[in-house]
């Protein structure tokens, strides 16, 4: 498989960028996008040339590490994938692919592909921590949760930050990695005494650092490798106007 690679290179947080093309070929349907890039990288340091530098860590699609734009969509064309996790037999021989960082104020970009995303830090931190006692590990049944509530702080805990949802969204919100931090322990009885406190500081700190209000586009959920859904936003707004409204 040959591809028309355009790919965008900034040396560091501070000069300009530009999208610069690559003619690659020898690519297999059966590597992952990750692997096509680290065989133009092979290439381009036996050409003395610069690689081109991206984020990656398990390439499982657990830790959040990878991402960017791929023709204009955050992790690619495929659903509930991240782009660790997309071959490129979902591509066509001679397709041109435009390759460019995730795009947002509060995501300056370090080098070529890579964004700085340690905003996403500030926001977890500023939630604080749980009140949990510590010692040996509590019997399971000894603090009851309802199945409904389990399964879905399960489905907020799936939430890896890879900030796609920043990237998607015009307006550059971090609302739907927020409710998800906030919802998967505002469901569970350990998250209810620190709710209050968690909802204003996290929200709080997603302000401060710059990223933009949510306006329901849907585009975060659309782009999200986890399934994440806006209804998690909703439940942020009333974490928030609870803790807000005085006792």
């Amino acid at each position: 498989m040959k591809l028309n690679l355009k790919i965008w290179r900034q040396s560091g947080p501070g000069e300009r960028g530009k999208l610069v093309a690559y003619h690659l070929d020898g690519v297999t349907g059966d590597m992952s996008f990750l692997e096509m890039l680290d065989l133009l990288n092979q290439r381009l340091i036996l050409s003395r040339e610069p690689p081109v530098a991206f984020d990656h860590d398990c390439r499982e699609g657990i830790c959040g590490s990878c991402g960017f734009m791929i023709n204009g969509v955050a992790h690619g064309p495929q659903k509930l994938t991240t782009v660790c996790q997309l071959f490129m037999r979902q591509f066509r021989d001679g397709e041109t692919l435009v390759i460019e960082p995730f795009r947002a104020r509060a995501f300056p970009v370090i080098k070529d592909l890579v964004v700085d995303r340690r905003e996403f830090d500030s926001i977890i931190q500023a939630g604080g921590f749980i009140s949990a006692s510590t010692g040996h590990a509590p019997d399971a049944n000894s603090i009851l949760v309802p199945k409904e509530k389990s399964d879905r702080a399960m489905d907020a805990a799936a939430c890896i930050g890879c900030g796609a949802c920043v990237a998607a969204c015009p307006n550059g919100s971090a609302m739907l990695f927020t409710a998800a931090k906030i919802s998967h322990l505002a469901l569970l009885p350990q998250g209810v005494p620190e709710r209050r406190e968690r909802a204003v500081g996290m929200v709080s700190r997603m302000e401060a650092a710059g990223f933009g209000s949510c306006s329901n586009h849907g585009e975060c959920e659309a782009v999200c490798p986890k399934g994440i859904t806006l209804d998690f936003i909703a439940r942020l707004n009333r974490e928030y106007l609870r803790a807000k409204t005085p006792r």
